[in-house]
């Protein structure tokens, strides 16, 4: 696995809280460790980066942080991922390429959840 330029920049984000909105009403937290690399971890790092709501409910997420499961029921090919993302009440796998597409493809989703709130 090639070294990824921009996994310091993600790091130094770990713990750092940010207001979103210019009504204050949204805000993001980063929460961004190295762990050994692994089968489940191919990238060495354990990730949740989040957008919550003014009653601290997260809007959306992207995170490694627990499995996620498509299929069920007899005969379905079950397919398990650890990188996804969390949109409300919804969970899609996530394709983790890198820091920096990480980065920009949590911040396009805060954009449109902006713009869709009008904020």
């Amino acid at each position: 696995m090639r070294p990824d330029p921009n996994l310091d920049t993600l790091l130094l984000l770990d713990g750092e809280s940010f207001v979103a909105d210019k009504t204050g009403k949204l805000w993001v937290k980063f929460d961004v460790k190295r762990v050994e690399a692994s089968a489940h971890r191919p990238h060495g790092i354990k990730y949740s980066l989040t957008l919550h709501d003014e009653d601290g409910e997260r809007v959306l997420g992207f995170d490694n942080a627990h499995p996620v499961k498509e299929g069920s029921g007899p005969g379905v090919r079950t397919r398990i991922e650890y990188d996804h993302k969390h949109k409300g009440a919804y969970i899609r796998f996530y394709h983790y390429a890198d820091a920096f597409t990480l980065l920009s493809d949590f911040w396009q989703e805060v954009e449109r959840i902006l713009q869709e709130r009008n904020l």
